[in-house]
């Protein structure tokens, strides 16, 4: 199973893409906690050092929900702010969101198709006599290359595959970043209220949320318990 998953300040403030950068350092030991394999495939810095617009990262595992379930949505920050130490606001949120609908562009050589022909233009004497030149097809794609650099066919065809390599992954690249355009313009405004993580302080601890409500039922308890003592 393999998910794209983007880390995004929205368009915060600065506070907001040191939030960013902070969460995509916990949220990347979790992931390597979890044995959960993963690749940066984008990030955006910040307009300070140390900070993050968004950061887009590939994960690879045999299952991902369970471990998404925890981090998908925003994500709370309390604490004043560390940029500007006389603004009043506290609360900053973040989102992390997937990517849906977007598939990687895989290269194999058994998906290429070749095609041998005679080089064009000055060259010698091979020059339209032998086919050395080679024109070289990725079919899921349809993206092509032409290679007549070298006198040899099998330097022209590594060539070939070297350069169409290069433009599918350009493709993939360039559907990548489309995508994240969009999911950006889908969520200039993260949305605030009910974060599925909050965190607070410089040191960027977990705050827990016991959402059992078991803790403020033995509160309760205790104070009926105490009530009623007094009344007897």
């Amino acid at each position: 199973m393999e998910k794209l998953i983007q880390i995004t300040s929205g368009r915060g403030p600065l506070e907001c893409q040191w939030v960013t950068a902070k969460v995509l350092k916990v949220f990347l030991e979790e992931v390597k906690n979890n044995t959960i394999d993963y690749e940066i495939i984008h990030r955006e810095n910040g307009d300070e050092n140390l900070t993050l617009k968004s950061a887009t990262i590939l994960l690879k595992a045999k299952e991902l929900d369970a471990f998404l379930k925890t981090w998908l949505g925003s994500i709370c920050w309390t604490e004043k702010s560390t940029f500007r130490k006389l603004h009043k606001r506290s609360n900053w949120f973040i989102g992390i969101f997937e990517l849906e609908g977007l598939e990687k562009i895989n290269f194999y050589e058994k998906d290429i198709q070749f095609q041998t022909t005679r080089s064009q233009g000055s060259g010698g004497q091979n020059v339209n006599k032998v086919n050395t030149a080679v024109r070289a097809t990725h079919i899921p794609t349809g993206e092509s290359v032409f290679a007549q650099d070298s006198r040899s066919q099998l330097e022209n065809k590594k060539l070939a595959i070297m350069r169409l390599k290069e433009k599918v992954t350009a493709l993939y690249i360039k559907q990548l970043e489309k995508r994240m355009q969009d999911t950006w313009n889908n969520h200039l405004q993260v949305q605030r209220g009910n974060p599925v993580r909050t965190f607070s302080g410089t040191d960027f601890k977990k705050i827990h949320q016991d959402k059992s409500f078991k803790k403020q039922r033995n509160i309760l308890k205790k104070e009926l318990k105490n009530d009623r003592h007094d009344l007897n």
